[in-house]
């Protein structure tokens, strides 16, 4: 039950998000927007460092392996495997005109749900493995720790699911049509965490593999989308200051809780 709890935990952090286009009568104020994209940021750079990139070398001494491979192997597959997904699936950002990925006559809604769907997967994968390792002893992995590191994206994805609806509303739909597809948006973590958790016994032996794997993945999310666009436009300190808040925030959580 406790785990069940803890993969829905981001998704309703999402949810939440996303019920703010009931609220709020117009789009983000800018600034608002920059400062949530590098507070979310921050967030999952400490996320991948403290609750992800260490277990995992920590694993990897005991299991007696050169602690450092499995970090660094599975960070950069990690990167590797969001580059092939941003390269094949259809999808567009916030504030571009130019889709990414392969050529698709799909709505513009629909691939902006797309972009920020692609940003959950890491987060739902990440979630998964460190729930997946409470399971398995003898890893140094606690529940506490896996609920901070829930609590932690929850956190981040409050701003992503109101960053997702809000546009929506914008570009033409009811608010409940744009509360449903930022939602929607979000369905994808607590289904990956679930499937990483149902192959706890497939995974066991590649845990520490995983854990860099799902850290090399969100931090791809994270230079390649988040930041650039906190950073968009007229210039700001605004996005760095998120970035900072947000780190501080998680690594507090992960420290304490885990």
């Amino acid at each position: 039950m406790n785990i069940l709890i803890g993969i829905l935990i981001p998704f309703l952090g999402t949810s939440l998000g996303a019920a703010l286009v009931f609220m709020m009568k117009d789009k983000i104020n800018k600034k608002i927007e920059k400062f949530l994209l590098g507070f979310a940021s921050g967030v999952m750079i400490a996320a991948s460092v403290w609750s992800l990139l260490i277990p995992s070398i920590d694993m990897s001494i005991q299991q007696n392996m050169i602690e450092w491979i499995p970090a660094a192997v599975g960070f950069l597959l990690g990167i590797l495997f969001l580059l092939a997904l941003d390269s094949l699936v259809p999808h567009l950002h916030l504030d571009s005109k130019k889709p990414e990925g392969v050529k698709s006559k799909l709505r513009k809604t629909t691939m902006l749900v797309l972009a920020v769907t692609l940003h959950n997967i890491p987060e739902g994968m990440a979630v998964g493995v460190v729930f997946a390792g409470t399971l398995v002893n003898n890893v140094g992995i606690t529940l506490a720790g896996a609920f901070a590191l829930s609590i932690g994206i929850a956190i981040q994805n409050f701003p992503e699911g109101a960053i997702i609806s809000m546009p929506l509303k914008n570009e033409g739909f009811s608010k409940a049509k744009a509360f449903i597809y930022g939602v929607l948006s979000g369905v994808v973590e607590p289904i990956c965490a679930l499937i990483t958790i149902l192959l706890i016994n497939v995974i066991t032996p590649i845990l520490p593999f995983l854990l860099s794997f799902a850290a090399g993945a969100m931090i791809y999310v994270v230079v390649e989308e988040l930041i650039p666009e906190s950073q968009s436009g007229e210039h700001s300190n605004i996005g760095t200051i998120g970035v900072a808040i947000g780190f501080v925030i998680m690594m507090i959580l992960d420290v304490a809780l885990g």
